[in-house]
């Protein structure tokens, strides 16, 4: 199943359906009205979105087109966003660019921090940056949204709890996050709004790409339509979103519509690229003792997007970063 939020009068948007070619879309239905609506009923209506959709795609000629830019973030504010680091080897040079060692724990249990959710980005919106010093960058992910998470859940039960997968770019202000971290409470000014591809899918959807957790998928970012990199979702993942939701609801229990994200996706492959610009910078770096590779500017593009098939997954996130 493939679900949406369009755009109207109300912040959270209209729930509705999208086809495998993202080309038609249709009203879920005035009782399940948004998408955290149906998060929080899922047990209750699920069999009802199953009926509906599939009456949906056998007459979906008649329906409205799908319109990219009529789109929000699936859940346009969240009760709670949380980011994980399940690709370690990035974490570590993540640190090294910074200067930090990174401790053997975190091969054993993922980082993990909570942003702001209030404000999520649509997949078109621009992106208005303040400063070009801030060292604006994307980072492409995937992050689960699940159903109540009980406290104390383990791996395997945690699985069941994933209702839909999504994609995302979580913007960072690389020059704010170590003087940030230094103070040692964590992300607020280097964690600006997170971007979200507009369709949010069904596990079922992706049949045996699906597997333990993880989406066995490759990620394209792109940079004024330049590739920066397209690794594999799955690979070097140490981290599945079975352990990810596991770590988070470890003191507490976790509700209907949290949303769980990777972390950068990165492949020690390097022919595979990046997901994100630090990366690349700290290559550079290794390679050749300096960076070369700039952070985003005024009037650059972003571009990320995931394809099965040659088909669009979640939609693309395109967005122009402007002045502010």
């Amino acid at each position: 199943m493939r679900l949406a939020s369009l755009k109207n009068n109300s912040r959270d948007g209209e729930l509705v359906f999208v086809d495998d070619e993202l080309s038609k879309i249709k009203n879920v239905g005035s009782d399940i009205p948004t998408l955290q609506f149906a998060l929080d009923h899922w047990q209750n209506i699920y069999k009802t979105l199953t009926v509906r959709y599939k009456l949906f795609l056998a007459n979906k000629s008649k329906e409205a087109d799908y319109i990219a830019g009529n789109m929000h973030a699936p859940l346009p504010r969240a009760y709670q966003w949380l980011d994980g680091s399940a690709y370690v080897h990035h974490v570590e040079l993540a640190r090294k660019s910074r200067g930090a060692t990174m401790p053997e724990s975190f091969w054993v249990e993922p980082l993990m921090y909570q942003g702001g959710s209030d404000t999520f980005l649509s997949a078109t919106d621009d992106f208005v940056l303040i400063d070009e010093k801030f060292g604006l960058d994307l980072e492409a992910e995937i992050a689960v949204i699940t159903d109540d998470v009980p406290l104390g859940v383990g791996e395997n039960e945690a699985l069941d709890h994933i209702r839909l997968l999504v994609l995302l770019n979580d913007w960072s202000y690389r020059e704010l996050i170590s003087p940030e971290l230094a103070k040692g409470f964590g992300f607020v000014n280097s964690k600006p709004s997170t971007s979200f591809a507009p369709i949010a899918l069904t596990p079922d959807e992706f049949g045996d790409l699906w597997k333990e957790g993880k989406l066995n998928l490759t990620v394209e970012s792109k940079v004024n339509d330049i590739k920066i990199g397209e690794p594999n979702a799955s690979e070097d993942m140490v981290f599945g979103f079975g352990k990810l939701i596991s770590h988070a609801a470890k003191t507490r229990n976790l509700s209907a519509g949290t949303i769980i994200g990777s972390g950068t996706i990165a492949n020690r492959n390097l022919i595979k690229g990046s997901s994100c610009l630090m990366e690349k910078r700290m290559l550079e770096i290794l390679a050749n003792g300096k960076a070369s590779t700039p952070y985003l500017k005024f009037g650059d593009t972003v571009s990320i997007e995931v394809f099965n098939n040659k088909k669009s997954v979640f939609g693309a996130i395109h967005q122009k970063v402007v002045k502010g």
